[in-house]
C-alpha cells in the first residue's frame, strides 16, 4: 500500500543500530500532497521546517502547521499530515521501530475528504486556535 496521496520526497536522514530504534527523514510534499490515515506503534515527533501544512489526528480538528511547530503522535494514534493546497511543506518525521516497523499504513485521505477539511479550516479556522472544527460527512471517509 502507497503512504502518500500526490507527489511526495523522502530523504532518510539517519537510522540507528541495534538496539536503538530511532530514525528520522525530511519529508517535502508538493501542495495538496498527503499522507494516508497512518499509525506509529511508538508515536511520532514532526518538526516542520517549511511552508505550510496540516495534520489531523483520528477524531479531532485539523490543524494548521508552520515553519517551527513541533507536533507529537501519540503511540498508536491513527493521523495524516501533508501540505497546504497551495503551498508545499517539508517537516522532519522522527520515530522508532518495533518489531522492525516504524508504523502501519492505512487507507488514503481522499480527495473529497480533503477538499472538505480544507473547506471547513477555511471557514472554522485553525485547530490550533482552539475552535471546534466539525468532522467530516461520513460518505466522504
Amino acid at each position: 500500500m502507497e503512504w502518500f496521496t500526490g507527489a511526495v520526497r523522502a530523504d532518510p536522514l539517519f537510522q540507528a543500530f541495534e538496539p536503538a530504534r530511532v530514525t528520522g527523514g525530511s519529508v517535502t510534499f508538493e501542495p495538496g500532497a498527503r499522507t494516508n490515515w497512518h499509525t506509529h506503534p511508538l508515536g511520532q515527533t514532526l518538526i516542520v521546517t517549511a511552508g505550510v501544512g496540516r495534520v489531523q489526528r483520528w477524531g479531532g480538528p485539523i490543524e494548521e502547521i508552520r515553519p517551527g511547530d513541533v507536533v507529537w503522535i501519540a503511540p498508536g494514534e491513527k493521523h495524516w499530515h501533508g501540505a497546504a493546497p497551495s503551498t508545499s511543506m517539508t517537516h522532519i518525521a522522527i520515530q522508532e521501530k518495533q518489531n522492525g516497523s516504524v508504523g502501519d499504513c492505512l487507507e488514503a485521505v481522499s480527495d473529497a475528504q480533503y477538499q472538505w477539511l480544507v473547506d471547513t479550516l477555511t471557514r472554522w479556522g485553525s485547530g490550533r486556535t482552539g475552535n471546534s472544527i466539525p468532522q467530516p460527512n461520513p460518505q466522504f471517509v
